[in-house]
């Protein structure tokens, strides 16, 4: 589903070239739940931002389900990215003058044809949201906003979902609640996610874990059952 190949990213800091992707090879196959895990500064929300067409990278190749996306026009770029990702951000991103169902319905309403209104009720009702449809970000707690993101990035069904951080600014239970809806759909739909995370708890319930270091992969391990690790 995903196919990574000799993937760089560096920008021009003064008269400096900062590297912060140093070639990265990697291949998530349609349906796996990964991890990718590092320190801050490790690369790895740059990697998760190339992967989903949000930034373009200096050398190397991005495949998503057989399009290569590296070096797309924008327009093109848009086309894919709403028929194929759904992205979760860390700090939500809802649109504030919309309210929960209109913004779920946002990515429905650029990117294919019909009323979409009903799946995206359904989705809210899903996440359970569904005395909220009507309220606006602001009157909704960190957590049903999240769950909003949810429900909009799944709104187009993707075969892929990318998420940032997206328990990072919810407390403990909220995040579970958050973690469960993501990998419970993931299941249910064979949807390929690809979450980035600091949360070692999280990277247990992952089928597999990729750990990045100074722009680099150091560690590519397979989730076994019980939570143990074995080297990929």
């Amino acid at each position: 589903m995903i196919e990574v190949r000799g993937l760089k990213k560096s920008i021009r800091n003064g008269a400096r070239t900062v590297e912060i992707l140093r070639g990265i090879d990697l291949t998530i196959p349609r349906g796996q739940f990964v991890v990718i895990m590092g320190a801050s500064g490790s690369g790895k929300s740059t990697l998760l931002g190339l992967l989903a067409g949000l930034d373009s990278p200096t050398e190397g190749d991005v495949i998503l389900d057989g399009v290569t996306i590296s070096r797309m026009e924008e327009d093109d770029l848009a086309q894919v990215r709403g028929r194929k990702i759904g992205f979760v951000f860390q700090s939500y991103q809802l649109i504030p003058t919309l309210t929960a169902l209109e913004n779920v319905l946002l990515p429905h309403e650029l990117n294919a044809r019909g009323d979409g209104r009903a799946k995206a009720q359904s989705l809210l009702e899903a996440v359970g949201l569904a005395d909220r449809l009507h309220h606006y970000p602001v009157q909704l707690s960190g957590g049903e906003q999240q769950r909003v993101a949810l429900a909009r990035a799944f709104v187009l069904d993707p075969p892929i979902v990318m998420a940032d951080e997206p328990t990072g600014n919810l407390d403990s239970k909220n995040g579970q609640h958050v973690l469960d809806l993501l990998t419970d759909r993931q299941r249910s739909a064979g949807t390929t996610l690809v979450m980035v995370t600091h949360d070692p708890q999280i990277a247990t319930c992952a089928d597999r874990q990729i750990h990045v270091r100074d722009g680099v992969v150091v560690a590519d391990e397979v989730t076994e059952e019980r939570g143990g690790v074995r080297e990929r």
